[in-house]
């Protein structure tokens, strides 16, 4: 999967994120923006160890490290090392950036749709992904993540965080190959309970979200060709791609 997301304000977007019953929302509010890129500010949304749903404003970019002033930790920043999606087949690979993350601290990040690139250069084609539009409302889709949480004192000598995360991918979906070949990312769904397993804090057995781990279509999506992600207009026919039995 490209690091781009689609998290527009628009009412299936805001009813997947009341279908998720959140009880603490960030003071800024959820972050919207019709293209966010890896390393910038998204929302998403974790259980906590008492089993309550928190949204956080998060860094799309699960390692991070120190920014350092004075010899004082000020804040984080994204590592060198790339990690806004974390490969499935990491997961349970000891030391590997997602390792501890996946047993523990898993998230959802709700969007209205995602970017994928295949090919390089001149050559390359650029896909927005959307729900259609007749699927089950709501109209959105719930990628499934991990994160982090980083703390440090800052100088004023308290206790800030911040809070990081990543897309988990998995192989490409045949019916998405054509769309990039590497790639798909881990969408969940109120329908088939997935959502509720992969929030479930309790839930530490990592056999139990096998199930998960395997590319599926889990609502029809409408795959729009476009210029470029900085010129969203339409280069050819919209594509259905249904969901999976």
């Amino acid at each position: 999967m490209c690091g781009r997301l689609n998290v527009t304000d628009c009412e299936g977007v805001r009813a997947l994120m009341e279908g998720l019953q959140i009880r603490l929302w960030p003071e800024t509010g959820p972050i919207f923006s019709r293209i966010i890129t890896a390393a910038n500010t998204v929302s998403i949304v974790f259980e906590n160890a008492h089993g309550q749903r928190e949204m956080h404003n998060a860094l799309w970019w699960l390692l991070l490290e120190p920014r350092i002033s004075n010899g004082t930790v000020v804040d984080f920043k994204p590592s060198k090392y790339t990690s806004f999606n974390t490969r499935y087949d990491k997961l349970n690979v000891k030391r590997s950036a997602g390792y501890q993350s996946f047993r523990s601290m898993r998230c959802v990040i709700p969007a209205a749709g995602f970017g994928e690139t295949e090919g390089k250069g001149s050559q390359a084609r650029y896909t927005d992904f959307t729900v259609f539009a007749q699927d089950k409302p709501p109209h959105a889709m719930a990628m499934g993540g991990l994160y982090r949480i980083w703390q440090y004192k800052g100088q004023d000598n308290t206790n800030h965080y911040k809070v990081s995360c990543s897309v988990v991918t998995l192989p490409a979906h045949p019916k998405m190959e054509k769309y990039h070949s590497k790639s798909s990312p881990l969408v969940l769904s109120h329908n088939d309970g997935s959502i509720d397993t992969w929030l479930d804090s309790g839930l530490t057995d990592t056999r139990a979200l096998a199930w998960l781990l395997k590319p599926k279509l889990r609502h029809s999506l409408v795959a729009h060709p476009i210029v470029r992600p900085t010129q969203p207009e339409s280069v050819g026919e919209d594509t259905l791609l249904m969901a999976d039995n």
